[in-house]
């Protein structure tokens, strides 16, 4: 038996997300992407809100116990705000959620508090791979042992603010197994130019060579992946609920108002099951996310079952529900002072997405 009424405690946090979303995020959207940059300011303000800090145990810096299920409803609530600001927010939980999990102790110790206890400081993680097959579990960039060392070699892609990071976790194969190691700066990593993308353009995504980079043993997460890509997996589908509940709630309110023919286009038969579709869709795929963060917190066996079909499920839901979003404004929907083609632009990314966020 499980629910998903949230505590006292998730409902003060999330009430206080929701309102940067609103009233920061989604303010700051438009200019960002057309700046190519998020302000310094704005990020910071999303981390002071705590979201990171309240799933990291006391003994890290932190001040609550790690909780998937809180993890989704606040990266819904960021995206549903703007995309990219939820990502920059959260990329400090790449690095610090994945020791959580697979960080032994000293680690844990040594790693957590500095990232925790300071202002937010781009401490990242690389994981996805530029191949058409493109497999977490069958990685390109290999570790080979060495003395007290592993030498890394392979190419990363989307890797968050890698030209700043102060660290980051690379995912590499070890013996076929795919494990993380806690690289620092060294001249065996290579950061190539600032991607460009077809979205995502005011958060920095850049490629990353590794070219026999060492990486002292010590900093082998010793912990098994599954876990971690789990919960990659389900950030990813709730981040795409957030942008998909965007795209909805823009497109409603617009055939509300929208007159065509002496009518409100939502009264409009095709108009109206669109947006009835849109909404069935979206309720469906957030249900599947929440239950799968939930297994993720109790332990169930198939939780990373429900994971990959959150994460699955929902790029194709966003996908559909932000090109109907676009097809709802018509003309409208083509234009850059609204904000659906935005959102139908990373919708298209889900499907390649998962490995930029983690709860």
């Amino acid at each position: 038996m499980y629910g998903f009424t949230p505590t006292d405690e998730q409902k003060m946090l999330i009430d206080t997300v929701v309102r940067y979303a609103k009233n920061d995020l989604r303010a700051a959207g438009h200019d960002a992407e057309e700046e190519k940059s998020l302000p310094k300011k704005l990020v910071g303000k999303g981390w002071e809100l705590g979201v990171l800090q309240a799933s990291v145990p006391e003994a890290y810096g932190g001040f609550g116990e790690r909780s998937a299920v809180t993890g989704v409803l606040a990266a819904e609530e960021l995206a549903f705000g703007d995309l990219a600001g939820a990502l920059a927010v959260m990329t400090p939980s790449l690095f610090v959620t994945s020791l959580l999990l697979a960080g032994s102790e000293a680690q844990k110790q040594k790693w957590i508090p500095p990232v925790i206890e300071a202002d937010w400081t781009p401490y990242t993680a690389a994981l996805i791979e530029p191949s058409f097959d493109f497999d977490p579990n069958a990685l390109k960039t290999t570790a080979v042992k060495e003395g007290d060392s592993y030498l890394l070699n392979g190419v990363k892609t989307f890797v968050p603010y890698a030209a700043e990071a102060e660290a980051m976790i690379v995912y590499a194969s070890l013996d076929g197994v795919t494990k993380g190691f806690i690289v620092e700066k060294d001249e065996g990593v290579v950061v190539s130019e600032r991607l460009k993308l077809m979205s995502l353009d005011a958060l920095p995504l850049y490629k990353v060579t590794f070219e026999n980079a060492k990486v002292p043993s010590v900093n082998l997460l010793e912990g098994d992946f599954a876990p971690i890509l789990a919960s990659m997996q389900v950030a990813n589908a709730a981040l795409a609920v957030g942008v998909a509940k965007a795209s909805f709630e823009y497109a409603r309110d617009y055939a509300k108002e929208r007159e065509a023919f002496g009518m409100k286009i939502a009264q409009k038969q095709a108009i109206a099951f669109m947006l009835a579709e849109m909404a069935t869709e979206i309720e469906a795929m957030r249900l599947l996310t929440w239950q799968a963060a939930w297994k993720l917190d109790t332990g169930k066996e198939d939780a990373f079952i429900d994971a990959y079909l959150a994460s699955t499920g929902a790029a194709d839901m966003v996908m559909m529900v932000t090109d109907r979003g676009v097809q709802i404004l018509g003309g409208h929907g083509y234009i850059r002072d609204h904000p659906v083609e935005k959102f139908m632009r990373e919708g298209r990314g889900f499907a390649t997405f998962a490995g930029l966020a983690i709860v």
